[in-house]
């Protein structure tokens, strides 16, 4: 699921096109571009040569990523709550759903509040 999005992100956001990222780390245009799409996952050495070629952690592409930033000199914490963490968990085994707030947030919140509001 995230791995296509933010594959294809970071490849925009590089300048390169399908196949120029195919040939960095050996695969094909078609292969690349089933990755963006979620119909195949790469294999592990594609994978990590992925990893390679954008700087990232496994957990970013896994969207298991937290990145929060401080605009002080001081130390960032941030605290979630248990009931939050419950709720994305819920969340995260609906895929579709979690999808769509993944893309458009703002969007599916206010198509549900709709929906309840029925």
């Amino acid at each position: 699921m995230f791995l296509g999005e933010r594959l294809k992100k970071l490849r925009l956001e590089k300048g390169l096109s399908q196949q120029e990222l195919g040939d960095l780390i050996g695969v094909s245009k078609v292969s690349i571009s089933e990755y963006e799409n979620g119909n195949r996952i790469p294999l592990l050495n594609n994978f990590n040569e992925l990893l390679d070629v954008f700087h990232v952690t496994a957990d970013y592409f896994l969207g298991r990523d937290m990145i929060a930033v401080s605009e002080e000199e001081e130390p960032y914490t941030y605290r979630i709550a248990k009931e939050d963490i419950d709720i994305l968990k819920a969340l995260k085994n609906e895929k579709s759903l979690y999808l769509k707030l993944y893309r458009d947030p703002i969007r599916t919140v206010e198509l549900i509040q709709r929906k309840l509001n029925k």
